[in-house]
């Protein structure tokens, strides 16, 4: 077990390790004067002593190799820089908004993983025509961009009925809309699998004895069969981070919502580099974890993980 935490481990540093290098070539390789950006931009009009002092701070004249050891250094020692646009720390620009994206991502998976279990227990093995409903639903979900949902969200709840506020981020009532956005494409995805693996483990005999011995339907499938088939949703936690953190920028946008996804648009936008870079970092980091956590529970649910 401590091997296989440790390997995991290992993977991950390789993983982060992969995401900073691919950041700092894909961010070397950009057109244009990072000195000049530094200092507000193409518009601005720094002295030429200026942008000599920028580019000896900022290593900028140093070989390529040097300054890549100088970023890996700043990195090991968590220091991600500081906001072109802000003028403040990246941690502390990421800190100050990862707060609502967290309640946001929280918000929405709250709604998605008890909705997609509902879902998928009570429709598999169902008659053809309650199985193509639901399996039709999910794949127009699955299929659908995020910002369309939103939209038919908007215009239904919010500017037809009325029952929503249009944007904004001030209370429950303002994260119902925005949640519910992005537990929706999650759903989509993962009741298809959920239903498609419960299909399976309830043919198996293990079930078909804990029927024989007089177990109600709800039960069986609740108490043994969900368990086994949970393993490759489970798989899909990956997948469900990055719908959630990329989602988030696409929702956030569309109901003037602040956190981490609105910041990222604004970094792009602004050509803020080390607010950017340091959000792909933060991303694969709870990728990172995530996965290693699901490992983790994988013994947890099936011990034979282990062993194979």
């Amino acid at each position: 077990m401590a091997r296989r935490i440790l390997f995991r481990l290992v993977i991950g540093l390789g993983v982060l390790w992969g995401a900073a290098t691919m950041t700092f070539l894909a961010v070397y390789l950009i057109p244009g004067d990072t000195a000049l950006l530094i200092l507000g931009g193409p518009d601005a009009r720094p002295t030429a002593e200026t942008l000599a002092q920028v580019r000896s701070d900022y290593l900028l004249n140093e070989p390529l190799i040097v300054q890549y050891a100088s970023y890996l250094g700043n990195l090991l020692q968590g220091d991600l820089g500081q906001s072109y646009r802000l003028r403040i720390p990246v941690t502390v620009a990421i800190g100050q908004q990862i707060g609502a994206t967290a309640m946001l991502a929280a918000a929405a998976a709250f709604v998605a993983l008890p909705l997609t279990v509902l879902v998928a227990v009570l429709s598999a093995q169902r008659s053809p025509w309650v199985r193509s409903i639901v399996s039709g639903i999910e794949v127009v979900l699955a299929a659908t961009p995020t910002f369309i949902i939103g939209f038919v969200l908007l215009i239904v709840f919010s500017f037809t009925l009325r029952w929503f506020p249009i944007g904004g981020d001030q209370g429950v009532i303002a994260l119902i809309l925005p949640a519910l956005t992005l537990a929706l494409a999650v759903f989509g995805t993962l009741s298809q699998v959920l239903r498609n693996e419960l299909e399976d483990v309830l043919e198996q005999p293990f079930i078909l004895t804990a029927r024989a011995r007089g177990m109600r339907d709800l039960p069986v499938r609740m108490l043994h069969a969900l368990r086994h088939a949970a393993i490759p949703v489970m798989t899909l936690s990956g997948f469900v981070v990055a719908s959630l953190f990329g989602g988030s920028v696409i929702v956030e946008t569309l109901f003037s919502r602040q956190g981490i996804g609105a910041l990222t648009l604004a970094s792009v936008y602004n050509k803020d580099l080390p607010v950017i870079i340091g959000i792909v970092l933060l991303s694969a980091a709870v990728y990172v974890v995530v996965n290693l956590a699901v490992d983790l529970l994988y013994t947890l649910i099936d011990p034979k993980v282990v062993t194979s």
